[in-house]
């Protein structure tokens, strides 16, 4: 017979996990059969078997599995027998001879004894892996995450640089400002208004007044005194002008 340990790294000598550990005898596999089965399961070597059961004193006693029903303690019966592979295994508490509480459920699949686990410890480790699932999600979701004050937050694929390359390059026009930095600045403006709101003065109206002003119109003259006037410069200009002066004779210098 030998004790397989599953998980030895995580046991210790004084806290045994019953959950983490398995029992064969290799001797037994061969003949197992529902006949005998209790018999491999309450071997000295088998740790999850009780030494202090019914079973035992039965045992010892030399009488028959019937006489359980009339004892009271901790006892073993074969709950379900799928031969040659499958043996379900219970520990259970008999109170009177009918009535008994299960304590434990053990299978035994090709002769390797392990304990059933029970509805809680179940439940516990699917949410453990549960959560271990989506822990290991965000972690890796971090690991593409980058930021930039002047771009923000954006997600770098590892397979995204190869269809960078791929890609033909094109030359962006260059933005005086990001999308990101404008919201940013809003927010901000937004903010610094509320804190410090404008206060806004009220210029007095201005007041006009109405003068009356009289404009003397000087008489205009008549009509006939005009065309006179208008005769005159014509007449001068239509008057001969006085004959010019001949230039002055040149006299010969004396010697």
């Amino acid at each position: 017979a030998k004790l397989v340990d599953l998980n030895t790294s995580k046991l210790n000598n004084h806290y045994n996990n019953p959950l983490g550990i398995s029992w064969v005898d290799s001797g037994w596999v061969p003949i197992l059969n529902p006949g005998n089965v209790l018999d491999y399961f309450s071997e000295r070597s088998n740790p999850f078997y009780d030494r202090t059961c019914n079973n035992e004193v039965v045992k010892m006693q030399r009488l028959t599995l019937e006489h359980l029903n009339q004892m009271v303690g901790v006892e073993y019966i074969l709950l379900h027998a799928q031969e040659p592979i499958l043996y379900i295994i219970r520990k259970q508490q008999r109170q009177s001879a009918t009535q008994v509480i299960p304590l434990a459920d053990y299978y035994i699949i090709a002769g390797v004894v392990y304990q059933a686990p029970d509805l809680g410890t179940v439940i516990g480790s699917r949410v453990l892996s549960a959560v271990h699932g989506i822990q290991s999600a965000f972690d890796e979701a971090m690991s593409y995450c980058r930021y930039h004050p002047s771009k923000g937050y954006w997600w770098h694929f590892k397979d995204q640089e190869e269809r960078e390359k791929a890609k033909p390059k094109s030359k962006k026009k260059e933005e005086p400002s990001s999308l990101f930095q404008r919201q940013r600045v809003d927010t901000l403006l937004l903010d610094l208004r509320s804190k410090f709101p404008p206060t806004f003065y009220q210029c007095p109206k201005p007041v006009f007044t109405c003068v009356s002003v009289e404009v003397k119109k000087e008489p205009e003259p008549p009509t006939e005194a005009v065309k006179q006037e208008e005769r005159e410069p014509a007449a001068k200009s239509s008057a001969p002008a006085p004959p010019s002066k001949p230039p002055p004779e040149k006299r010969a210098r004396l010697q």
